[in-house]
Order: structure tokens, then C-alpha cells, then sequence
């Protein structure tokens, strides 16, 4: 009886309707005021008549941006019991009370948990086994209140398991707090340090010295190592590095044997390079692994006596696995192949244990996990048995283990957690995400094909929907990409996605050039001189998936974010008509001018993804397809554009201008708006409830569109 009435209530959420539309009738949109800017560069002017709006504390910029949330809630305002339908929906597919698996690192079981009601997590540990007593080690909950943002960025236990070293931002900037907290007396320490890198602290082996990054304010870009001693004032510390080259991006941590700290600095695509320090001297010198050559990229791990280099040296853009000895490094001629280089396998990451070397693998877009046994020199894969998934590597501290951690989601598979005798080969599910309201992965069909682009690239395409859902050209698609510095956009389980696919949604990710899905080449094909293609190859798959009948033409939607954005608001300055409603989230539209302002927070590490516009070629190129400088007098589809006032990563003006020139030149009557949230970042909201607040806003403005 249980079975029949779930089935029956996904049929009724299959046909629902849902009271009055949004509509812009009565309402009148904001218009901001113009004021007229030269920007001239290469003897080319052009006039930016909302340049002004790049004051953030300026009182008239916060009315516009306040008025045009006011028009949002106005327009949407006849839809806003759906919209609080959807939260809640969405919330009660969550099980509030909650926990992840515990995984053991030196005596101790690490794991997070959500309360009741609780909106952040509270991260928790156990000595020697699971029937220990609880000890919490970060209550998120009690540390966020009376923050309207709230983010703990990492944290590191000392190696006597007995000092916390953790990162808090409560205005959503990614500058963090670095403090410190006795998880034997549970007192905070006096020590604290502001404007850190997130999740970049690495403790020596003395369990009194930490080092840290600390950011640039201008550029937000992490630039310099420091060291600090507990008990000291952070103006003492001393500076052990400082990245001078403002296109890198900087990192740190020890390696998995906790040998070395390492500090790694990187432009994606072009070069890496990392200092090594011994944990157990750490008042020596970081020393150079392999100087930085333009063209050379390494990533490293300790073994043994050796090191392991995922690298793309010896013209190897998939990447190969060498080996080399400790101190030996220097010498290119020292570093010897383990694994080499493929032309349809991207070698994406490895875990080292004492027996096993576990290695992560693209091909033909899916992700792959490969088992090597060091000592008896065989290796096999595991087998996943579906069209589209993703699977990850998880927490895995302990060297010696024959037990490898792995994470593996699908589009119908909610996140689940297993455990793997690496030896025995026998697989134990540790948990599988519980998603409450009568869930049942039967229910839900994915498929996996490839799309032709006009240049004759196979674009992979993976996607989902609901077994009723009829693919006759009737059902409504929201398809979603991103397509920018590398990063796959996996096939994975979402349950707020059910709200789509129970009312009769299919579901499709694109995964177009730009990122890495198909190998290296797939990236560098998406980048630079060659982004067009990303944007070509979003919409060659829109057109297939109207012709092939997967979606009604007249209901296709589009959603991205970030660089994603930037794809949004490039394809409907391309292909308008495709798309009866779009979200542009957090969109990174201006794209000249940002790039041309070197003053702003992250410019000078994109170049190697966008190009330099003071170079003419770059300027001309880039000029050709940003969306705010391509904005035309003609129809475009209902938008939703969403942006947060403390965006450290795309500036809330972008979007804000965007807007406003849109207002100025659309010749339709399509409803355009714009929501920022004026505590918020990049991210938008911090706490897992709130959070889908934003994500009830975007799919209650699709699926209103969707029934006219």
C-alpha cells in the first residue's frame, strides 16, 4: 500500500499546476541611470554608460540593486506560495538528522554531523572505535549565530591530535579567520590570523608551528607563506615564501606520508611548481622540488624514499606517472615513467598507500578507478554498470591500509560511500545518501550519447528524467553546462533536481569544451583563442536535443553559473530564440573590462584562460563574445539573473550592469530580473537550508515558465 501511494503521489506531482503567473503587468522595472564612460584601448573606444555601478558602499548603487530585488519579489510575487512550496519540498527530502562515514586517521575516527533544525555542520571525532565518547570539535551551529554568512574552511589537527588549527568567513569574501582551539580542554586559543587562505594550513611536526597563506586585498589572491609559532603575535611571523608572479594561484598542505609541507603554486594550463620543507625542521628553508618552466606541469606525492609526478613532461597533455628519488628531482633525466602517456586516457589523480597505487582516469568523458598492486605488479578497474556517473577517490589518511574509500553518485544514484578491499576486491556500501518523501531510483531513467558540433566534435551528453515522462518533443528541458578552466561536470545525483524531473523535466548536462570530460585537449580546445566552441557546442546540443525530441522547443531552458554565466549570456547574444527562459547565476559577463582592470580581486590569474586584452589580438577576440559588450537590440528570453554583494569571485556589477543594459536594449516583453543577495557571496547562502531558498528561486521561475 506504502509503494502504490508513493507511485501515485509522483504521478500527481507529475501533472500539478499551480495557481496565478508571474508577470510584469503593473510593474516597473528598475532603469539605472547612465553615465557616460570611455573605456579606449588599441585606438578603440567604446562608452560603458553603467561603469558607475562599481561602487559597492555607494548609497545609489545599493538603491538600484535594492529596488531591483524589490521588482523581482513584485513580478514573482503571485508565484511565491509555489516558490515556498518548492523550499519546503526540498527540505523535507533532506534527513535533517544526519551523519557522514567515519574514517580513521592516526587514533582517531573523524566525522561531521547534522541536528535537527540545524543549518551548518558540527564535526565530531571518536578515539580508537566508533563506542568511544563523541568528542565535537567545531559546533558550526553555535559558531554561526548572530551571522547572517557563516563558512569553517578547512581545518588541521596538530600530529599529537591535540591542537585545532580551522578557518572561519562570516562576511563571504574567502578571507578567513585562522583561530585555533585545545581539543583536550576545549579552550580557543588567543592566536588568531585574518585575511588566510581558506583550507591552506599545514602543521609542522613539532605541533606548535603552522604555516598559512595570507591573501592579497587587491587581487584576493593568495601570495605569501608565513610561519607562526603558538604563543607568539601573528605581526612576528615570519615570511617563509611570496609568490611575486599575481597569475598564480598558491596552495598548501603535507604530503600523505606527512614527510614534507609543500607549497604549491599554479597557472592552470601553463605551469606548477612546488617548495618542499621537512615537517621535522621547520625553521629550515622551503627548497624548490622542479623550478617553474613555462609549458611544464607537475603534481607530486611522497613515497617511501620516492616521489610520484603526475606530469605532462615529454609532451604528455593527458599526463603520465613518473618516479623519482628524494633529492634526485632536480635532474629531469632522474624522473622514470610508471604509467605513460595515453592519447584517450587523462590522468587525473592517484592515491598512494604502502601496497596499492590507486589512479583516477578519464575516458570517453566517464571517470575511472584503476587498482595497481605494488608488490605483485597486477592492476584491475572497478565496475560501476551505469551510462553516467561520477566517481571519486575519498578521505583516505591512512598509508598502510589494503582499504581504499571511494565516493560513487550517478544521475539516479543518490552520494553513497563504499569501502573497497583492494586485495580481496570485495566492495562494502558504507552509506547511501537517504533521501526522504518516497524516493525510489527506479523511477528515474538516464541515458548517455554524443552530440556532432558544427566542427565535427563529439560532445558528450548525460541525462535524466522521470519514466513517465514521455520523449516525444513534449517534455520541458532545462539543460545546464559549464565549460571553463578544466572542470568536469560530472554526472551526480541532486534531490532538489526531483522537483524538476517529478513534473515532468528531462534533465541535461552538456559537457562541452572548456572543460575536461574528453581529455586535456578537450580544455585547451574551450580556452582562449578557441572559446567560441564552448559556446557552439551548447547550443549544436540545444538543437539536437529539439530535434531529437527530448525536449518541446518551445520549453527548453538554460542554467549556468560563474564562467557559466558567462556561457548563458553568450548564447542567448548567439541563439536567442533557442530558449523560452534562462538562469544566469553569479555570471561573469563583462569580460573585457574586468580583464583589462588588473585592480580587480582574481584578474591577473585568468589570463591564460581568457587572454590579456591589452594584447590587441586577446582584446579583439575576447571583445567578439562578451556578453555585455554584444547586448543588441533584440528579443531575448525570460532571465533570471542572480549575484551577491561580497562576491570575491565574479564582482556583483557584472551582472548588475548586464541587467541594466539588457533593459535598455530588448525589444521584448520577456521578463527580466535580477536578485542580489546583499549578504551573500559567490556561494550565495552559507546554510544548507537557506541555500535552497536560492535554488527554489530558479526552479520556480523555470517551472511557472514552463505551463504557458
Amino acid at each position: 500500500m506504502k509503494k502504490a501511494l508513493i507511485f501515485s503521489l509522483n504521478i500527481i506531482a507529475l501533472n500539478m499546476t499551480y495557481g496565478q503567473k508571474m508577470s510584469a503587468d503593473g510593474q516597473t522595472a528598475p532603469i539605472a541611470a547612465q553615465k557616460n564612460h570611455e573605456l579606449k584601448i588599441h585606438n578603440h573606444s567604446r562608452n560603458d554608460p553603467y561603469y558607475w555601478l562599481n561602487q559597492r558602499e555607494d548609497q545609489e548603487v545599493l538603491d538600484y540593486l535594492n529596488a531591483e530585488n524589490t521588482y523581482l519579489d513584485n513580478v514573482m510575487a503571485p508565484i511565491s506560495d509555489f516558490k515556498e512550496q518548492l523550499f519546503e519540498e526540498m527540505k523535507s527530502r533532506i534527513k535533517e538528522q544526519d551523519e557522514s562515514v567515519p574514517y580513521l586517521d592516526g587514533n582517531y575516527y573523524y566525522y561531521s554531523k547534522y541536528v535537527q533544525g540545524g543549518e551548518y555542520p558540527v564535526y565530531c571525532r571518536k578515539k580508537g572505535s566508533l563506542d568511544a565518547k563523541e568528542e565535537i570539535i567545531l559546533d558550526g551551529n553555535e559558531m554561526a549565530k548572530d551571522q547572517s554568512y557563516f563558512n569553517i574552511g578547512g581545518f588541521e589537527v596538530s600530529d599529537n591530535e591535540q591542537i585545532l588549527a580551522f578557518g572561519v568567513d562570516t562576511v563571504s569574501r574567502r578571507n578567513y579567520v585562522l583561530g585555533f582551539k585545545n581539543l583536550q580542554t576545549g579552550e580557543i586559543l588567543a592566536d588568531k590570523i585574518e585575511l588566510t587562505e581558506g583550507g591552506s594550513y599545514a602543521w609542522a611536526a613539532d605541533n606548535k608551528t603552522i604555516f598559512y597563506i595570507i591573501r592579497d586585498q587587491q587581487t584576493l589572491l593568495g601570495d605569501r607563506v608565513y610561519r607562526h609559532v603558538l604563543g607568539t603575535k601573528p605581526e612576528a611571523d615570519v615570511l617563509v615564501y611570496h609568490e611575486k608572479d599575481n597569475q598564480f594561484y598558491m596552495g598548501l598542505g603535507r604530503t600523505k606520508s606527512k614527510k614534507y609541507i609543500a607549497i604549491y603554486s599554479g597557472q592552470n594550463g601553463v605551469s606548477t611548481e612546488f617548495q618542499l620543507l621537512n615537517a621535522s625542521e621547520p625553521s629550515g628553508s622551503f627548497k624548490t622540488f622542479f623550478p617553474r618552466e613555462k609549458g611544464l606541469e607537475y603534481f607530486i606525492d611522497h613515497y617511501k624514499d620516492n616521489f610520484l609526478i603526475r606530469t605532462n613532461y615529454q609532451n604528455a597533455p593527458n599526463y603520465q606517472l613518473m618516479e623519482v628519488s628524494e633529492q634526485k628531482q632536480g635532474d629531469l633525466k632522474n624522473w622514470k615513467t610508471l604509467i605513460a602517456h595515453r592519447a584517450d586516457v587523462f590522468l587525473e589523480g592517484m592515491e598512494v598507500f604502502k601496497n596499492h597505487l590507486v589512479i583516477q582516469e578519464r575516458k570517453d568523458g566517464l571517470m575511472h578507478i584503476r587498482i595497481i598492486d605494488q608488490k605483485e605488479k597486477k592492476e584491475h578497474y572497478l565496475n560501476f554498470g551505469e551510462p553516467a556517473y561520477d566517481t571519486y577517490v575519498s578521505v583516505n589518511p591512512n598509508f598502510e591500509t589494503n582499504i581504499l574509500r571511494f565516493g560513487y553518485t550517478s544521475l539516479t544514484t543518490p552520494n553513497s560511500t563504499f569501502d573497497y578491499n583492494m586485495d580481496t576486491r570485495e566492495k562494502v556500501l558504507k552509506k547511501e545518501q537517504e533521501i526522504l518523501g518516497g524516493f525510489n531510483k527506479s523511477n528515474y531513467k538516464s541515458e548517455r550519447f554524443f552530440v556532432t558540433a558544427r566542427d565535427g566534435a563529439k560532445v558528450p551528453v548525460s541525462l535524466v528524467y522521470h519514466k513517465n515522462t514521455k520523449i516525444d518533443g513534449s517534455a520541458p528541458l532545462l539543460q545546464y553546462a559549464y565549460g571553463s578552466y578544466g572542470a568536469s561536470m560530472d554526472a551526480t545525483f541532486s534531490s532538489t533536481r526531483l522537483s524538476l524531473l517529478d513534473r515532468g523535466f528531462v534533465y541535461a548536462i552538456t559537457h562541452i569544451r572548456g572543460g575536461q570530460e574528453m581529455g586535456r585537449q578537450w580544455y585547451e580546445d574551450g580556452k582562449m583563442f578557441k572559446k567560441i566552441n564552448t559556446f557552439n557546442d551548447f547550443v549544436d546540443c540545444s538543437r539536437y536535443l529539439t530535434e531529437k525530441k527530448y525536449a518541446n522547443p518551445k520549453k527548453l531552458f538554460a542554467m549556468g553559473g560563474s564562467a557559466g554565466g558567462l556561457l548563458m549570456g553568450a548564447v542567448i547574444n548567439q541563439a536567442p530564440e533557442l530558449y523560452e527562459g534562462v538562469v544566469a547565476a553569479v555570471p561573469f559577463v563583462d569580460v573585457v573590462t574586468t580583464m583589462l582592470d588588473e585592480s580587480i580581486p582574481l584578474t591577473t590569474g585568468e589570463f591564460e584562460e581568457w587572454g590579456n586584452p591589452k594584447n590587441e589580438d586577446s582584446y579583439k577576440y575576447m571583445l567578439s563574445y562578451s556578453p555585455y559588450d554584444n547586448v543588441e537590440h533584440k528579443k531575448y528570453p525570460n532571465l533570471l539573473v542572480t549575484t551577491g554583494l561580497h562576491d570575491s569571485q565574479v564582482q556583483y556589477w557584472e551582472p548588475a550592469k548586464w541587467v541594466a543594459k539588457l533593459r535598455q536594449y530588448k525589444t521584448d516583453k520577456n521578463l527580466l530580473l535580477l536578485h542580489t543577495n546583499m549578504t551573500a557571496g559567490h556561494g550565495g547562502a552559507s546554510g544548507r537550508f537557506s541555500a535552497l531558498k536560492d535554488t527554489a528561486l530558479m526552479y520556480s521561475f523555470i517551472l511557472d515558465l514552463s505551463t504557458k
